[in-house]
Protein backbone atom coordinates (compact mmCIF):
# COMPACT_ATOMS: atom_id res chain seq x y z
CA UNK A 1 0.00 0.00 0.00
CA UNK A 2 2.87 1.92 -0.38
CA UNK A 3 3.02 5.19 -2.96
CA UNK A 4 -0.26 5.73 -4.82
CA UNK A 5 -2.18 2.87 -4.97
CA UNK A 6 -5.60 1.82 -7.02
CA UNK A 7 -8.15 1.19 -3.89
CA UNK A 8 -7.49 5.11 -3.15
CA UNK A 9 -5.17 4.93 -0.53
CA UNK A 10 -1.17 5.26 0.63
CA UNK A 11 0.66 4.59 3.40
CA UNK A 12 3.73 6.94 4.24
CA UNK A 13 5.67 7.82 7.16
CA UNK A 14 4.04 10.15 9.73
CA UNK A 15 4.98 13.60 9.59
CA UNK A 16 4.24 16.83 12.42
CA UNK A 17 1.57 18.04 10.24
CA UNK A 18 -0.58 15.05 11.13
CA UNK A 19 -0.88 15.23 14.88
CA UNK A 20 -4.60 17.07 14.58
CA UNK A 21 -5.68 14.40 12.12
CA UNK A 22 -4.23 11.11 14.18
CA UNK A 23 -5.48 13.25 17.68
CA UNK A 24 -9.15 13.16 15.77
CA UNK A 25 -8.83 9.55 14.78
CA UNK A 26 -7.61 8.64 18.41
CA UNK A 27 -10.46 10.64 20.11
CA UNK A 28 -12.85 8.82 17.41
CA UNK A 29 -11.36 5.12 18.02
CA UNK A 30 -10.36 5.23 21.69
CA UNK A 31 -13.06 7.44 23.53
CA UNK A 32 -12.77 6.36 26.72
CA UNK A 33 -8.93 6.43 27.08
CA UNK A 34 -7.42 8.12 24.02
CA UNK A 35 -3.68 9.68 24.49
CA UNK A 36 -3.22 13.35 24.99
CA UNK A 37 -2.28 15.48 21.75
CA UNK A 38 1.13 16.20 23.81
CA UNK A 39 1.48 12.18 24.83
CA UNK A 40 0.93 11.61 21.00
CA UNK A 41 3.36 14.19 19.51
CA UNK A 42 6.53 12.61 21.94
CA UNK A 43 6.04 9.51 20.10
CA UNK A 44 5.69 11.06 16.46
CA UNK A 45 8.80 12.54 17.06
CA UNK A 46 10.75 10.21 19.31
CA UNK A 47 13.78 9.25 18.07
CA UNK A 48 13.07 5.44 19.10
CA UNK A 49 9.49 5.77 17.54
CA UNK A 50 8.27 4.71 13.89
CA UNK A 51 4.84 6.28 12.70
CA UNK A 52 3.01 5.37 9.86
CA UNK A 53 -0.25 6.89 8.46
CA UNK A 54 -2.47 5.42 5.72
CA UNK A 55 -4.11 8.48 3.99
CA UNK A 56 -6.87 8.63 1.04
CA UNK A 57 -5.50 9.82 -2.22
CA UNK A 58 -8.71 10.52 -4.56
CA UNK A 59 -11.24 13.09 -3.71
CA UNK A 60 -9.14 16.16 -2.90
CA UNK A 61 -7.18 16.71 0.32
CA UNK A 62 -5.73 13.75 1.76
CA UNK A 63 -7.34 12.40 4.41
CA UNK A 64 -5.75 10.20 7.33
CA UNK A 65 -7.97 7.11 8.04
CA UNK A 66 -5.35 5.17 10.39
CA UNK A 67 -2.00 5.10 11.88
CA UNK A 68 0.17 2.94 13.59
CA UNK A 69 3.17 3.40 15.96
CA UNK A 70 6.41 1.39 16.99
CA UNK A 71 9.00 2.41 19.14
CA UNK A 72 12.39 0.06 19.77
CA UNK A 73 16.16 1.90 21.34
CA UNK A 74 18.44 1.94 18.82
CA UNK A 75 20.39 -1.28 18.54
CA UNK A 76 17.86 -3.02 20.99
CA UNK A 77 16.57 -6.27 19.97
CA UNK A 78 13.20 -6.02 21.30
CA UNK A 79 10.28 -3.36 19.91
CA UNK A 80 6.79 -2.59 21.51
CA UNK A 81 3.45 -1.90 18.94
CA UNK A 82 2.85 0.80 20.31
CA UNK A 83 -0.94 1.67 18.58
CA UNK A 84 -2.92 1.19 15.75
CA UNK A 85 -6.29 2.55 14.65
CA UNK A 86 -8.52 2.37 11.09
CA UNK A 87 -11.30 5.00 10.77
CA UNK A 88 -14.56 2.87 11.49
CA UNK A 89 -15.87 3.72 7.73
CA UNK A 90 -12.71 1.99 6.47
CA UNK A 91 -12.31 -0.82 8.84
CA UNK A 92 -12.31 -4.38 6.82
CA UNK A 93 -10.73 -3.21 4.31
CA UNK A 94 -7.48 -4.84 5.55
CA UNK A 95 -5.43 -1.28 6.08
CA UNK A 96 -5.25 -2.42 10.38
CA UNK A 97 -3.00 -5.64 8.76
CA UNK A 98 -0.94 -3.07 6.26
CA UNK A 99 -0.04 -1.28 8.65
CA UNK A 100 0.78 -3.95 10.98
CA UNK A 101 2.72 -5.54 8.87
CA UNK A 102 4.92 -2.02 7.66
CA UNK A 103 5.84 -2.06 11.55
CA UNK A 104 6.88 -5.45 11.99
CA UNK A 105 8.92 -4.31 8.78
CA UNK A 106 9.80 -2.02 10.32
CA UNK A 107 11.16 -3.82 13.66
CA UNK A 108 13.13 -6.17 11.15
CA UNK A 109 14.77 -3.79 9.26
CA UNK A 110 15.90 -2.39 12.74
CA UNK A 111 17.25 -6.01 13.73
CA UNK A 112 14.67 -6.03 16.49
CA UNK A 113 13.95 -10.28 17.21
CA UNK A 114 11.16 -9.75 19.47
CA UNK A 115 8.24 -7.73 19.52
CA UNK A 116 5.61 -6.73 22.29
CA UNK A 117 2.22 -5.27 22.30
CA UNK A 118 -0.85 -5.18 24.60
CA UNK A 119 -4.34 -5.57 23.47
CA UNK A 120 -8.29 -5.33 24.67
CA UNK A 121 -9.25 -8.21 26.37
CA UNK A 122 -12.45 -7.35 24.23
CA UNK A 123 -10.88 -6.77 20.74
CA UNK A 124 -11.24 -10.74 19.28
CA UNK A 125 -10.38 -8.95 15.65
CA UNK A 126 -7.30 -8.00 16.65
CA UNK A 127 -6.56 -10.97 18.86
CA UNK A 128 -7.11 -12.82 15.70
CA UNK A 129 -5.02 -10.40 13.24
CA UNK A 130 -2.20 -10.49 16.11
CA UNK A 131 -2.09 -14.46 16.24
CA UNK A 132 -2.67 -15.09 12.61
CA UNK A 133 0.88 -12.95 12.74
CA UNK A 134 2.76 -15.90 14.96
CA UNK A 135 1.82 -13.54 18.41
CA UNK A 136 0.86 -15.49 21.88
CA UNK A 137 -0.66 -14.11 24.98
CA UNK A 138 1.82 -14.18 27.32
CA UNK A 139 0.72 -12.77 30.13
CA UNK A 140 -2.37 -10.45 31.63
CA UNK A 141 -2.43 -6.79 33.14
CA UNK A 142 -5.85 -6.94 34.41
CA UNK A 143 -7.50 -3.55 34.50
CA UNK A 144 -5.12 -1.66 32.54
CA UNK A 145 -7.41 0.18 30.29
CA UNK A 146 -8.86 2.67 32.07
CA UNK A 147 -11.45 3.83 32.90
CA UNK A 148 -13.23 0.82 31.37
CA UNK A 149 -11.13 -1.41 33.49
CA UNK A 150 -10.65 -3.75 31.11
CA UNK A 151 -7.76 -6.38 31.03
CA UNK A 152 -5.10 -6.01 28.47
CA UNK A 153 -3.44 -9.37 27.00
CA UNK A 154 0.77 -9.26 26.76
CA UNK A 155 1.27 -10.46 23.23
CA UNK A 156 4.49 -11.36 22.09
CA UNK A 157 6.10 -12.87 18.44
CA UNK A 158 9.57 -13.72 17.41
CA UNK A 159 10.31 -11.91 14.24
CA UNK A 160 12.19 -14.16 11.66
CA UNK A 161 15.56 -11.81 10.07
CA UNK A 162 14.81 -9.24 7.44
CA UNK A 163 15.32 -10.71 3.78
CA UNK A 164 18.37 -9.64 2.17
CA UNK A 165 18.40 -8.05 -0.95
CA UNK A 166 15.83 -5.71 -2.95
CA UNK A 167 11.81 -6.23 -2.32
CA UNK A 168 9.62 -6.62 -5.06
CA UNK A 169 10.28 -5.16 -8.42
CA UNK A 170 8.13 -0.88 -8.21
CA UNK A 171 7.64 -1.69 -4.36
CA UNK A 172 8.54 1.96 -2.61
CA UNK A 173 10.33 1.56 1.13
CA UNK A 174 8.89 3.74 3.79
CA UNK A 175 10.76 5.91 5.69
CA UNK A 176 14.48 6.58 4.97
CA UNK A 177 16.01 8.03 8.51
CA UNK A 178 16.75 11.82 7.97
Amino acid sequence: MTGPSADGLRMRRAVPQDLDDIMWLEHASFPTDAWSASQMAGELWSPHGYYVVVETTEDGAPTVVGYAGLSSLAGNPVADVQTIAVAAEQRGRGIGRALFTELLDEARRRGVHEVFLEVRADNPVAQAMYTAAGFEQIAVRPRYYQPDGVDAWVMRATLAPAPTGPGPIGQETLGERD
